[in-house]
């Protein structure tokens, strides 16, 4: 194989850990992680989310436009322990549900343990973001976050929250491009939000300097940059049909995982339609080619698995 599609290879692999690893911790995560409470088929709630979405981003913006964006990244540091609190606490409890009482003090180990890991690897971030650390760090919180959504939406909001953001991606990118902008500022800061795809192993992303630069000649530079929300996105749709679809048995396996699968494999095929352009050296939107794979590959599994039209969407009225 040419060494230029290792990274290629390597991205591939990431997005199967991410969004597997999001089915396999949904069932662990409590009811109350579900972002919009029971309301989970709402089609108004993605929306929601979309417009937070913009608001933030600009928000975003215009601090790093007018400040140095110091609060940007130290936002953004907490953001990522809590979410590796919350990723690993109820895994952590599930593995091991200790609660000791010392005299009238109640310890709770897996809380202790989830508190230190977040704590301790946001620290680590902080000092130390090296793109083995960046990537680690954004692997556990997609899968959690991928986790947290897909069981918060049903199978008509994810469509609606893969279309809209697809739509946004690009006009985002190719029309306004305010997300390569966004991108610029956020790479600086050397924060999980984009994962750093090396081609060389000795590649430092700790002591690289002037990363757009790459991104906008790219013919010879060193790493790949893919968003973390190009991985999580389409992966949300997997959780959600893994979350709600009916747990039929189709020939011994369990239904709702095959055409988890099927997004999963839609979402692969997507990313290396996407890569292909990538490797010409531009910028490009992620999201139109991985939701359009996530949703063709829902739709055909489930057409064969279910054997019926409607999709499994629950409409709310």
């Amino acid at each position: 194989m040419d060494r230029k599609y290792l990274p290629v290879v390597a991205i591939v692999c990431i997005m199967i850990i991410v969004q597997l690893g999001a089915v396999a911790v949904v069932n662990l995560f409590p009811e109350e992680y579900q972002a919009f409470g029971e309301d989970t088929d709402d089609p108004i709630n993605p929306l929601i989310y979309v417009g937070l979405i913009i608001l933030f981003t600009g928000v975003m913006l215009a601090v790093m436009k007018y400040t140095e964006g110091s609060f940007i990244q130290y936002a953004i540091l907490a953001v990522v322990g809590l979410t590796i609190f919350y990723v690993f606490y109820p895994v952590l409890f599930y593995f091991i549900p200790y609660v000791f009482r010392v005299g009238s003090v109640t310890l709770d180990l897996p809380f202790m343990i989830a508190v230190f890991s977040g704590i301790s690897l946001t620290y680590l971030l902080y000092k130390f973001p090296e793109w083995y650390v960046v990537d680690g760090i954004g692997i556990v919180m997609g899968a959690g976050i991928a986790a947290i959504f897909g069981m918060s939406f049903g199978i008509l909001p994810v469509f609606v929250l893969l279309i809209v953001l697809a739509v946004y991606d690009f006009i985002s990118v190719y029309k306004t491009k305010h997300m390569i902008s966004l991108a610029s500022g956020v790479m600086k800061m050397k924060l999980p939000v984009i994962l750093v795809i090396p081609k060389r192993l000795d590649y430092s992303f700790y002591q690289k300097e002037g990363i757009m630069q790459e991104v906008d000649k790219d013919k010879k530079r060193d790493a790949i940059f893919i968003g973390l929300g190009d991985l999580i996105i389409p992966g949300i749709l997997a959780v959600s049909a893994f979350y709600h679809l009916p747990g039929l048995a189709v020939a011994g396996l369990y239904a709702p995982s095959i055409v988890a699968i099927g997004c999963i494999m839609g979402s692969v095929i997507g990313l290396l339609v996407l890569m292909r352009f990538v490797l010409k050296g531009n910028p490009q939107a992620g999201l139109p080619l991985l939701n359009s794979g996530a949703i063709l590959g829902y739709v055909l599994t489930y057409l064969v698995i279910y054997q019926e039209l409607t999709l499994g969407i629950t409409y709310p009225w």
